[in-house]
């Protein structure tokens, strides 16, 4: 009888342990580091290790250009028609036309996420700050609950309101103006865009990041990246200064292979 009730206690428990592990997003809150308010706790330095700042989506190398597998979901973005005559207008154009590498204006929004730099994210209970080592980008994140505000300009990164979606982070951005692209190749929004960014721990080590893209002037329907951003865990890991000059990006761009 006895050795009955403890075969039944460890299938209870076996049972218990697989419906767990089945549940959306179990394995990757249960090693997240936790606030004092029971919340994942993103503090820290962080970087993206892929070739999405160059394109999003897959592509081959060439000089000055690495390789990559792409980050779009079904690898696919939807351009309306004019737009993705617009989008081989901006490649073509690439080695003067990209606001970032080739004019050091601020990346924007996702785009700040995937540059080959790192940033670092602070965060309370009632703010996040989002601060990039590129060009000294910042974001700060309300997580009060409170709604964009009305009649507010548009600019390089944009306006972002935070808020919990159990242990995931979403972030809504609006607010853009129409001058960032998503990345080297050209990829490009209007005014009219908005991101919603979640963030979910993976692990303490690792956050998966995805980006929802909505643009109904530029695209036929919404579309979203995902990546896996890494914890900088090198001995005092800190932000350095990255100063984007641009006449030195002119100096840099004066011999590129590529037109």
């Amino acid at each position: 009888m006895k050795s009955r009730k403890e075969g039944i206690v460890r299938l209870v428990a076996l049972v218990s342990v697989l419906v767990t592990a089945a549940l959306p997003g179990a394995a990757q809150a249960s090693g997240a580091r936790r606030t004092s308010d029971r919340k994942p706790d993103f503090s820290g330095i962080w970087q993206a290790v892929n070739t999405a700042a160059w394109d999003l989506q897959d592509h081959s190398g060439e000089i000055g250009w690495p390789p990559g597998q792409g980050v779009v979901e079904g690898n696919e973005i939807p351009y309306q028609p004019w737009a993705a005559a617009k989008k081989l207008e901006n490649f073509a154009r690439r080695k003067t036309a990209d606001p970032v590498e080739a004019n050091c204006y601020l990346p924007g929004v996702p785009r700040a996420t995937y540059m080959p730099y790192p940033f670092e994210i602070v965060q309370t209970p009632q703010r996040i700050a989002i601060s990039y080592e590129f060009a000294h980008a910042l974001r700060t994140i309300p997580m009060d609950g409170s709604p964009h505000p009305d009649g507010l300009p548009d600019t390089w990164m944009g306006d972002s309101r935070g808020r919990w979606d159990g242990s995931t982070l979403v972030v809504d951005v609006k607010n853009f103006n129409d001058q960032t692209w998503f990345d080297q190749a050209g990829d490009f929004h209007s005014d009219a865009l908005h991101v919603v960014e979640r963030y979910t721990s993976a692990d303490p080590d690792h956050i998966r990041y995805e980006a929802t893209i909505e643009d109904p002037k530029v695209f036929t329907r919404p579309w979203k990246i995902t990546m896996p951003l890494y914890r900088l865990l090198d001995k005092n890991p800190r932000l350095l200064e990255y100063e984007c000059v641009f006449y030195l990006q002119e100096e840099r761009f004066k011999n590129a292979p590529f037109k």
